[in-house]
């Protein structure tokens, strides 16, 4: 039996004592949750083996004879631990991780007064030489002239979300002619399709800023759009995509009148498109600092033809396109798999960087985002990670008003747990499958509660983004409480995954939830009751030689090592608390 009797000193700074069954009693009353840490930050989103990360803590007000105490953790293993005095209430140091890679760490920041720890405050930091290994995209969809400070805000805050790549919405003057070019240079300015201007200087800084935070940019154009009078860009028309034999009728996506043109569609296996618009991105690389290119399409189009009157495999012609763009532009390509349109084929042959699957009405259901991110992995054989562009509070964005904070954390708690991460955050958050529609903000409380998700999905990257096999595992629970392997109403959901000599056990809350369904459209999903002390029983694979919990919920998701119990294949734990979601992690010998 593995006991507090060699406590962690994160969690002997968490919880006060034992009592006499060796169980913690957590100890609140000391710390006083954001009173006195105003910001912890870092200087970049992710840092390359031999970098040193430049951390920065300011204080509401300065805290007499203080010092803070940092922790340095990957996973539940503390790497490094040091005692700064505190001079002021501004605070920069430096840490130099291992020159590991593709590692996720917590740093753990305790502000104490004396020899109490009156605050307490965490931070993820990513070490990765590559982002596509642990992407976590956000976007940029307004690029009309604006102050260089407004930039350095939305970047700063994308930053301390870690976000480490940005699809650049709609940035282009025209799909088949992304760049306004006058006098063989870029023109200052260009009105996009919805004819809202774009400024040359804001797009340069923004990428520019990115890079700073180490954050890819990405140029984000359709593989086969174009405008209604793209003849006189060179396009032809009989490279185009028909909705009948008689190539009578161009396939096309209405778009507002009011705005530049309709979107008419291109035949990507057309040998004269690939080259024309290939040529045009190559133009675009050299004229801008893009990483790389965010593909996007449209979904399944139904039957089309070619203008020889031949039908058109749409979801075919999408991997000789890409494998094109990739030997003649050489960047990063991502390519967006709408309602999982032409996937099987994107991950399995495609010279993709990572999965991006945009959901609609087909996968409705929180057990459907697991679903997709399963079927990712399959389809690539476990080595892409995915993206799932799935937009909250659809219905409730048609009016002014603030996102819902359950219902957003719910999500991530259930797209994070499955080993996926979410494009959702921008300069605000997106609802819409058009970005810069932007009627709901969002409020302190889920600014908050999402920095510390994000932080939890980098620290435990390594559990929960870096491969690792499903395992079959009934959970059991005494009380009131019931739990299911699948989401259901009024349940637990659980599902676990081994990976070498560790098993993760997500516990997921649905026992307060309205409904099954992700998006929550009018912004209803209620606030789950959280759960206290909850005995638990799992049949062990093996030995468990310690037992530890972390949650984004609490203890600004630092791990807690917890008492167990093992008889035979028999373990049974405590955990201390669940909200929306826990992670338990059984080390096994």
């Amino acid at each position: 039996m593995a006991v507090l009797a060699s406590m962690s000193l994160t969690a002997a700074l968490l919880f006060g004592c034992m009592n006499s069954n060796s169980e913690p009693v957590f100890q609140a009353e000391t710390i006083q949750q954001g009173k006195w840490v105003k910001e912890l930050t870092t200087d970049k989103t992710a840092y390359a083996p031999g970098d040193s990360v430049d951390l920065s803590l300011s204080l509401n007000e300065k805290v007499e004879e203080g010092k803070i105490l940092v922790q340095y953790k990957h996973l539940d293993e503390t790497v490094k631990e040091e005692e700064i005095d505190l001079k002021g209430q501004d605070i920069a140091w430096s840490w130099s991780p291992k020159k590991d890679d593709f590692k996720g760490y917590m740093v753990e920041v305790y502000v104490k007064q004396g020899d109490e720890v009156i605050d307490h405050q965490n931070i993820g930091v990513d070490v990765s030489s590559d982002w596509a290994k642990f992407p976590r995209y956000g976007y940029l969809a307004d690029f009309f002239e604006m102050e260089a400070g407004q930039q350095e805000d939305v970047i700063d805050r994308l930053n301390r979300y870690h976000i480490n790549g940005l699809q650049f919405y709609d940035w282009q003057y025209k799909h088949e002619k992304p760049l306004k070019m006058e006098d063989g240079e870029l023109a200052e300015t260009w009105p996009d399709i919805a004819n809202r201007e774009v400024s040359r200087e804001t797009i340069e800084r923004y990428i520019s800023l990115a890079h700073e935070k180490n954050m890819k940019a990405m140029n984000y154009n359709l593989l086969f759009g174009s405008y209604e009078n793209a003849e006189s860009e060179g396009v032809k028309k009989e490279w185009g995509l028909f909705k009948d034999p008689d190539a009578e009728e161009q396939d096309k996506h209405p778009l507002p009148d009011n705005w530049a043109s309709d979107i008419y569609l291109m035949d990507p296996s057309n040998k004269e498109w690939q080259d024309f618009i290939i040529n045009e991105e190559k133009q675009v690389f050299d004229h801008l600092d893009f990483d790389g290119w965010h593909v996007d399409q449209l979904g399944d189009r139904g039957v089309l033809w070619n203008a020889k009157g031949k039908t058109v495999d749409l979801s075919a012609t999408y991997v000789p396109f890409l494998k094109e763009a990739k030997q003649e532009l050489g960047t990063d390509l991502v390519m967006n798999a709408v309602s999982q349109y032409a996937q099987g084929y994107i991950a399995s042959q495609a010279p993709v960087s990572f999965l991006y699957s945009e959901l609609w009405d087909g996968h409705k259901t929180y057990s459907s985002l697991k679903g997709v991110i399963d079927q990712n992995g399959k389809y690539s054989k476990g080595k892409l990670n995915t993206i799932l562009a799935a937009y909250m509070n659809y219905d409730l964005s048609d009016s002014m008003g603030e996102f819902n904070t359950p219902g957003v954390l719910m999500t991530n708690a259930v797209i994070f747990a499955a080993g996926g991460a979410h494009l959702e955050l921008g300069e605000n958050m997106l609802s819409k499958e058009y970005f810069p529609h932007k009627k709901l903000s969002m409020s302190e409380e889920l600014n908050a509660e999402l920095t510390r998700y994000y932080d939890f999905l980098v620290a435990y990257q390594n559990l929960l983004l870096d491969g690792g096999e499903e395992t079959e595992k009934e959970v059991k629970v005494k009380g009131d409480l019931t739990v299911s392997d699948q989401p259901k109403l009024g349940s637990v959901w659980s599902f676990s995954k081994k990976k070498e000599d560790k098993e993760l056990i997500h516990l997921i809350n649905f026992t307060d939830a309205a409904s099954l369904e992700w998006r929550d459209n009018q912004g209803t999903q209620p606030e789950p009751q959280e759960k206290k002390e909850i005995e638990v029983e799992v049949k062990a694979d093996g030995k468990a030689d310690k037992v530890w919990v972390a949650t984004p919920d609490a203890y600004q998701g630092s791990p807690v090592e917890i008492d167990f119990k093992q008889k035979g294949d028999s373990i049974t734990f405590t955990v201390p608390s669940l909200k929306y979601w826990d992670m338990v992690v059984i080390d096994y010998k």
